[in-house]
């Protein structure tokens, strides 16, 4: 990092899971450095969704860094995610067809349900002592031919609140974007409603997003919810992550039981 900015920057680590992001200070000065970002950052910072990408540089090795404007600016709290802000933020996202072009580009493919719930059937022998997990596939499979979608968008699929950033100047920006892929809307709308928003207030919030509470809508929203459970359940196994299974484990089995 020194070679690319200069010995007199201070350069400390940013934290995350993946210890590849870094903050760098010099003179007033402050850059959110990260290592091997996609090139799908230049057009979310082209259209305002994430700070603005000040500059992007290959090192010698073959590491590609690049650097954002730090913001002064907090994360949104749980109970600030039933904001209109949140749902016009994700409105936008999942309506610009320069998002979706831009990850076909890089060779991603729309994400069907069968590819999905075929992705997470190895889940199955990893937790065959979990008869919860086996009623979980079950119901899966069930209500597969009802999950269909007609328009795909580009998903960011990871709607915790640690992700929201609002900045001193008001303006809201989602980080974070290395899960993102093409798929239904409803996968991060079902996330986000299920984790944070109370079901009465699920119309209000579908209002701001502009979308209407439809029975379609809500096995969509259900069925995408537990299969985003199952791969967090699949990531917190390999990390031997007990506490975090424990409470995805319980989530998995709320959201099974709603109505």
């Amino acid at each position: 990092m020194e070679q690319l900015l200069g010995k007199e920057w201070e350069i400390t680590p940013a934290g995350g899971a993946t210890g590849d992001a870094y903050v760098a200070e010099y003179d007033g000065r402050k850059l959110f450095l990260k290592r091997n970002s996609s090139p799908f950052l230049a057009v979310l910072s082209a259209e305002g969704i994430v700070p603005k990408l000040v500059w992007t540089k290959r090192m010698e090795n073959g590491d590609v860094i690049t650097a954002q404007q730090w913001l002064n600016g907090t994360e949104l709290k749980p109970h600030d995610m039933g904001n209109e802000q949140v749902a016009n933020l994700l409105r936008k996202i999942h309506r610009s067809q320069d998002l979706v072009e831009m990850l076909k580009r890089l060779g991603k493919t729309p994400l069907s349900p069968h590819m999905m719930i075929n992705n997470l059937r190895p889940m199955l022998q990893q937790w065959c002592d979990e008869p919860l997990i086996k009623q979980t596939f079950a119901w899966l499979e069930q209500q597969l031919p009802l999950i269909r979608c007609d328009e795909f968008a580009v998903c960011h699929c990871d709607m915790n609140h640690n992700n929201w950033l609002l900045a001193e100047d008001g303006r809201l920006y989602l980080i974070d974007w290395d899960g993102a892929m093409i798929a239904d809307p409803a996968i991060d709308i079902g996330m986000l409603l299920y984790s944070y928003i109370p079901k009465e207030k699920w119309e209000d919030w579908l209002r701001f997003y502009g979308l209407e509470l439809t029975d379609d809508l809500r096995v969509r929203m259900k069925w995408y919810t537990v299969v985003q459970t199952l791969y967090m359940l699949g990531w917190q196994k390999e990390k031997k992550a007990e506490k975090e299974m424990q409470q995805s484990l319980h989530f998995l089995e709320t959201v099974l039981s709603s109505t």
